[in-house]
């Protein structure tokens, strides 16, 4: 094999590997994080690509809230433990609702959902 059919391979493995949005999401993590470390939080360029990357990440896991949805929806294997369905379930549960508002959340700081004036849910309660 030459290396250029070596060469051909890995890349094809990597483009494979970047097909994945939970591979992008993990390598917007490291540069996130590393941003956050290398900043400490101080005012600069390290800082803007940290809060940068912060926002970006959100946009991979739309929709990621279905997975644990049909986890939790889904049957459990026979013979599995009572605590350890439960515990199964409640991650399913908590994490699929985790993940349903944090889209919210950025859908909001977005500017592409828009959170009603105050004094509207005050009218509503005052009534």
């Amino acid at each position: 094999m030459s290396t250029l059919d070596v060469a051909r391979r890995e890349l094809g493995l990597v483009v494979l590997y970047l097909n994945k949005a939970e591979a992008r999401d993990k390598i917007c993590r490291t540069i996130q994080y590393g941003s956050k470390f290398v900043s400490k939080g101080e005012a600069g360029t390290a800082q803007n690509v940290e809060k940068s990357t912060a926002l970006a990440r959100k946009v991979f896991r739309l929709f990621k809230f279905v997975n644990d949805l049909h986890a939790l929806i889904s049957p459990t294997a026979p013979g599995t433990p009572l605590p350890i369905v439960l515990l199964g379930k409640s991650k399913n549960a908590l994490l699929s609702t985790f993940l349903f508002l944090d889209q919210i959340v950025w859908l909001h700081r977005s500017g592409i959902y828009k959170v009603r004036e105050r004094s509207f849910y005050l009218d509503i309660i005052s009534s």
